[in-house]
Order: structure tokens, then sequence, then C-alpha cells
């Protein structure tokens, strides 16, 4: 990831620009200065000696330099923040390594190996781009934050996956779980693009990941300029329902049939304010963003951000020219 600077953006739609931000130089890379890998250490010491042999192989045989950064779960923000000053400094760029934790929803859009010295590999031959990047308040996602029902199901699958193993299996039986005995619902008061609404939920998705929503079956009709992740967010709203319709929502969310279920709503937008109806000496919403459940104040403001986060990704040609090496490689 780059330094972020001044706005990037341009999205074309049916040949038209639909959306404009200011146009301003991409940052530069200097390849004397070392990049900045932070890691997570909490994964344990082999894990770790891995990654690190990893790294520093791939900087070796492509000459340059890297720092590592190994820190805790509980030091991963300030670490995190002196990395991206060194990098501003130094004209380089910060390398967060390990999962985004949201099933590499964000790595498989951009196209980033899950492998690791492939993905150090393809970073080195990488130039930066403009993402869009989201936030929820003062906390930034990049592919989905939500309220309700969601952060619910996020802490039953780590309860589940802490006593049964990590699997998609596990995963989805958590979730099963979690459905079948909502209750709660959310009373909301929704303010977007001039319109006001009220509503009743159990739960409110805010998707940044088009990919994601794909894979859900749930892209919303194109309304407003751009596209989910590129341009604009997408909200699905899931309505009270009984317990049959709720295996029926299961069964068309397993089959990547969600927006076809009944009770679910979707809708596009660039600027969302919402205020949820709290008890009584309440002032606080329990939210998920990108894999993480927080306590969050109301009113909660969702918007796409006029700084893009400028990601190193491989040129479209160079990509090319790299998959024909490969293969020219690989024939007999």
């Amino acid at each position: 990831m780059c330094p972020s600077r001044l706005p990037c953006l341009k999205v074309i739609k049916n040949g038209e620009p639909t959306l404009r931000r200011r146009i301003a130089a991409l940052p530069e890379i200097d390849l004397a200065s070392p990049l900045q890998f932070v890691i997570n250490a909490a994964a344990g010491s082999s894990d770790a000696r891995a990654k690190r042999e990893v790294v520093e192989a791939a900087l070796r045989a492509h000459g340059r330099q890297g720092e590592l950064l190994f820190c805790s779960p509980a030091q991963l923000t300030g670490v995190a923040h002196q990395a991206a000053s060194r990098s501003i400094a130094t004209r380089t760029a910060v390398v967060a390594v390990g999962g985004d934790g949201t099933f590499n929803y964000f790595a498989r859009t951009h196209g980033i190996p899950a492998v690791p010295a492939d993905a150090v590999r393809q970073l080195l031959h990488s130039v930066p781009t403009p993402v869009q990047v989201a936030c929820i308040n003062e906390r930034v996602f990049l592919v989905n934050a939500s309220l309700g029902l969601y952060p619910d199901l996020l802490e039953d699958r780590e309860a589940y996956k802490a006593r049964f193993g990590r699997s998609r299996w596990v995963a989805f039986v958590a979730a099963c779980a979690t459905l079948l005995r909502a209750q709660r619902r959310l009373r909301l008061h929704i303010e977007m693009g001039g319109k006001v609404r009220d509503m009743q939920t159990l739960t409110l998705f805010v998707g940044n990941n088009r990919l994601q929503l794909q894979q859900f079956g749930a892209e919303p009709d194109d309304t407003v300029a751009g596209t989910p992740g590129d341009g604009s967010m997408a909200a699905l709203v899931l309505r009270p329902i009984g317990t049959l319709s709720m295996i029926g929502l299961m069964l068309h969310g397993a089959m990547g049939r969600l927006g076809e279920a009944a009770g679910v709503e979707r809708f596009e937008f660039e600027h969302l304010v919402v205020r949820p109806t709290l008890p009584q000496g309440r002032s606080g919403v329990k939210v998920a963003f990108d894999g993480e459940v927080k306590m969050m104040r109301a009113p909660l403001d969702f918007r796409v951000l006029a700084k893009p986060l400028y990601l190193l990704k491989p040129q479209p040609d160079a990509a090319d020219t790299g998959a024909r090496s490969r293969a020219e490689e690989a024939a007999p």
C-alpha cells in the first residue's frame, strides 16, 4: 500500500465518465528505500520465521531492501502508524502481511496471490494504483461494514472456530445457528441523498467489494454513478422474517442467490446516515467492519472517501507478460 496523497480516480461507465475526483500525480516509489513490512507475530515463532525467510529471499533476488516489523495484535495500530510515517518520509510503501479478515475478498479482487512467495515477487514489480476506500464514522474499511445480525454472526463464527477449528463448514454451521435464533430487530432512520425513510430490519450490511456481492448473488441495480467498490457502495437490508423464511434465506445464500430471497432489499449509495433507535441510556451500537466488531456511537455515517488507497498492483501489460513467461517456462 502506498501513502495516500490527493485523490486520483475517474470511473468510466458505458464510455462516459460517471464519477470525477480531483486529478493528482500518483505517488512515486523510491526503489532504494526499504519497504515497510508489518507482520502479525501472534501465529507463533515458526510461522514468523517462515514469513521472514520468504520475504528476505524475494528481496535479495530482486536487489531490494525491506524492514520487517513483527508485532502482536495489541501493537499493530502503533506499529502501522510508525511504518506509514516512515514510508511517507522516505517515499516507500507499507506492506501488510497476512489475511484481510474477510475471506481475502480484497486480495482476490485485486489479484494478490495467496502464496506468500508469489505475492512478494508480484509486489516488487508493481506500481501505485488508486483503490476505493470507505468509512463508517471514523473507521476505514475496504470490504464491508454492518450492524444488527451480521456482527452477531461474526462473533458466533469466531467462537465456533475456537472450539471446532477453522473451516468453511464450521463457518457455515455457525452462520446457521446465528440466523435461526435471530430475534432482535433494529429500528433505523435512514438519510440518503436527500431522501429519508424509517424501517425495521434484522441487519444492515454495507458492501464496498463487488466480488463479495457477486458471490452472495446480491449485486444491486446500477442506480448511482460507478459500481460497488468503484464509485459507490451497496446496502443489503434484511427485513424481519419467520423461521421458515430464514431457512429459505440460508439456502439462497448457500447457492449464491441471496438477492432472490424474500425480505432482502438492495440499493446503491455514496453517502448514508443511519440513526438507530437505542434503548434508554445507550448511545452506542455494535458494528462490524472488515471482520472486526466494535461499539460505535450513533449516528452511523457511511461514505465513500475522497482519497483512495494507493495499492501496489502490477501494470496490466506487465501481468500479461509475466503470465506468458511462466507459461513458456512450464511448456515442454
